[in-house]
C-alpha cells in the first residue's frame, strides 16, 4: 500500500545491465528492477549496443520498480542516472539515435597511440589523462577518420547516462563527473576547451557536445511521452547524474578527501577522493563532480567482467546451475591456497599497460581443480587492482582502509582476499546497488532534501562488514603479486606478436 513517504529513483545503466533502484531517505532499497541488454562486436575489438534496446529496457525497469514498489509517481521526489564512462553515444542531427559504443571496445588502440605521440603531454596538461582507447574523444576522432558517414550525421555526443536522460527529459545535456572522466574537460576547472578539442583533431565539434552541469543540479524533468513509457510522473526532476564509480563511491558512503573506494565491477576502479586532482601523468586519469570534490582514478577493464566471462562461457552452458557465481565462489572455498597454485592474467579485454594483451591460465598441473582456475582468476583480478593502487601510491595518493563495492564484493571470499593483499582493513557497504544509490543520493541533493553531500551519505548508507587482514596470508599474496607481475613482462613480446598476426 501507498504511503505519504518521500522516495529517490536511482538507475544504474553498466556496459550491458540497466538496473532502476527505489530507495526511501533512509537509503534503504525499497525495490529493484534490472535487465540485461545484448552487446555485439560487428568486427574485431568493436562492441556495441543498440540504443532502442537500452531506452527499452530502461523504460522496462522503471515501471516494474514502481510496480513492484506500490508507490505512487507523485511520492518520487527526483530521479538520478549513473552510468558507465567513457565509450560513445551519438545522436543525428534529428536528435535520433545514431551509433553506441560501449567502454570495452579497443578499436581506436592505434588512433590512440598516434594521439598520445603527437600531443599526450599536452593533452594531459588540460584534462589530466591522456588518449586510451575507448576514451570518448579518441572513439570519435577515429570515427571522423574512419566513418565519415556516420561523422557527418552526428548532431550530440552524449555518454551513456546521458542518453537514457535525454530519452527520460528531452534535454541533451551532459555533466561534469562523466565528461571529465572522459577528457573533455579542461581540469581543475571543469569546463569545454577549444584547445582541446582542436589537439583530437575535432575542432569543429564543439557543436556536438550537451550543455554541461553538475551532478546534481536539475537538467530536466520528465515529458509526458516518457512518463507514459516508464509510469513516472509528468514533471518529475531528474538530475545530471554520475559518472558510474563517482556514484557507486558515493553509494557505498565514500564522500570525505583522502577516502578510498575499490569497485571490482566490469572495470578495476582504484579511487580517491581529494579536494584537488593530483597531476602526474602516471595517473589514469582525474574527475572533478563539484567545486573542491575531485577523485583520483587508477582503473582498466580488468576486473570481475573476467568472472562474468568464465560464468558465461563455461558455468552456464546448458543452464546447469541456477546460481553460477555461488556455485563459483563455492569451488574456491575448496581450495587451500598453495604458493604454486596456478596464475590468470585478467585481460580478456587488454590492459592499460597495452590494448594488445591477452587473458590466459598458467602453470596448470594435473592435480589441479575448478577450484584452482576460479582461485587463479580472483587473484588475477586481484593483483591489476594492487597494479592500480600502487601508481596511485607512487602520485602520493595513499590510503590506510579502502571500501569495496561491485559485483566483487557481494563474494563471500572476493572481500577477504582484498584485505589480505592489500594489507588494509575492507569495508564492505550494506547497499548491493551502490551505484543506483549514488545517483539517487544526487537526486536529493539536486531537489533540496538534503544539504550537501555529506549530510546526503552519512542519512543514506552504511556499512555491513569490515574484513581485516591476516598478516601470513599478506606475505604470500606478496611472493605471488611478484611472481605474477615478472609473468606480464615476460609475455609482453608473445602479445605483441600474436598483435601483428592479428592484422
Amino acid at each position: 500500500m501507498a504511503d505519504d513517504r518521500t522516495y529517490l529513483l536511482g538507475l544504474d545503466a553498466g556496459n550491458t545491465v540497466i538496473k532502476a533502484v527505489l530507495f526511501d531517505l533512509a537509503g534503504r532499497q525499497v525495490a529493484m528492477s534490472a535487465l540485461d541488454g545484448q552487446s555485439f562486436s560487428p568486427a574485431p575489438g568493436h562492441v556495441e549496443r543498440d540504443l532502442g534496446e537500452l531506452w527499452r529496457n530502461a523504460q522496462t525497469v522503471i515501471r516494474e520498480c514502481l510496480d513492484k514498489a506500490g508507490v505512487e509517481p507523485s511520492q518520487i521526489a527526483a530521479v538520478g542516472c549513473a552510468g558507465h564512462g567513457n565509450g560513445l553515444y551519438l545522436l543525428d542531427k534529428d536528435h535520433e539515435p545514431l551509433l553506441g559504443i560501449q567502454s570495452l571496445d579497443t578499436r581506436a588502440a592505434d588512433h590512440a597511440g598516434k594521439l598520445r605521440e603527437a600531443h599526450g603531454d599536452r593533452l594531459h596538461a588540460l584534462s589530466l589523462q591522456e588518449p586510451w582507447p575507448s576514451q570518448t574523444p579518441t572513439l570519435l576522432a577515429w570515427i571522423k577518420d574512419n566513418r565519415p558517414d556516420l561523422y557527418a550525421r552526428t548532431g550530440t555526443v552524449l555518454l551513456c547516462k546521458d542518453f537514457i536522460t535525454f530519452k527520460l527529459t528531452g534535454e541533451r545535456v551532459s555533466e561534469i563527473s562523466d565528461m571529465s572522466g572522459c577528457g573533455l574537460l579542461r581540469l581543475p576547472d571543469n569546463l569545454y576547451d577549444r584547445e582541446l578539442l582542436e589537439l583530437y583533431g575535432l575542432g569543429e565539434a564543439e557543436p556536438m557536445l550537451p550543455h554541461l552541469v553538475e551532478p546534481a543540479d536539475v537538467a530536466g524533468h520528465v515529458t509526458a511521452e516518457a512518463a507514459a513509457a516508464t509510469g513516472l510522473k509528468e514533471g518529475t526532476p531528474v538530475v545530471g547524474g554520475y559518472f558510474d564509480v563517482i556514484a557507486s563511491a558515493l553509494g557505498s558512503g565514500v564522500v570525505h578527501p583522502g577516502e578510498a573506494s575499490i569497485i571490482a565491477g566490469t572495470w578495476s576502479i582504484n579511487q580517491v577522493f581529494s579536494e584537488a586532482p593530483i597531476v602526474d601523468k602516471a595517473m589514469f586519469m582525474a574527475s572533478g563532480f563539484a567545486p573542491g570534490r575531485f577523485v583520483n582514478i587508477e582503473s582498466s577493464a580488468t576486473s570481475a567482467a573476467n568472472l562474468e566471462w568464465y560464468v558465461r562461457e563455461l558455468v552456464e552452458r546448458g543452464k546447469h546451475h541456477d546460481d553460477p557465481f555461488g556455485y563459483c565462489n563455492a569451488r574456491i572455498a575448496e581450495v587451500t591456497p598453495a604458493a604454486d597454485d596456478p596464475f590468470f592474467h585478467p585481460f580478456l579485454y587488454g590492459s592499460r599497460l597495452g590494448a594488445d594483451f591477452r587473458a590466459g591460465f598458467y602453470g596448470l598441473a594435473g592435480w589441479h581443480s575448478e577450484g584452482h582456475l576460479l582461485r587463479a582468476l580472483f587473484e588475477g583480478v586481484l593483483f591489476e587492482h594492487r597494479r592500480h593502487i600502487e601508481v596511485l601510491g607512487r602520485t602520493g595518493v595513499t590510503f590506510d582502509r579502502a571500501v569495496l563495492s561491485g559485483g566483487g564484493s557481494r563474494s563471500p571470499v572476493w572481500p577477504q582476499m582484498f584485505a589480505d593483499c592489500l594489507g588494509v582493513p575492507i569495508t564492505v557497504a550494506e547497499a548491493r546497488e551502490t551505484g543506483a544509490l549514488g545517483a539517487a543520493i544526487g537526486g536529493g541533493v539536486g531537489v533540496g532534501l538534503f544539504p550537501d553531500y555529506e549530510t546526503a551519505v552519512a542519512a543514506m548508507t552504511r556499512a555491513q562488514k569490515e574484513y581485516l587482514p591476516v598478516a601470513t596470508m599478506k606475505s604470500h599474496y606478496d611472493r605471488r603479486y611478484r611472481t605474477y607481475c615478472k609473468l606480464t613482462d615476460a609475455l609482453r613480446s608473445f602479445w605483441a606478436d600474436m598483435h601483428v598476426m592479428d592484422e
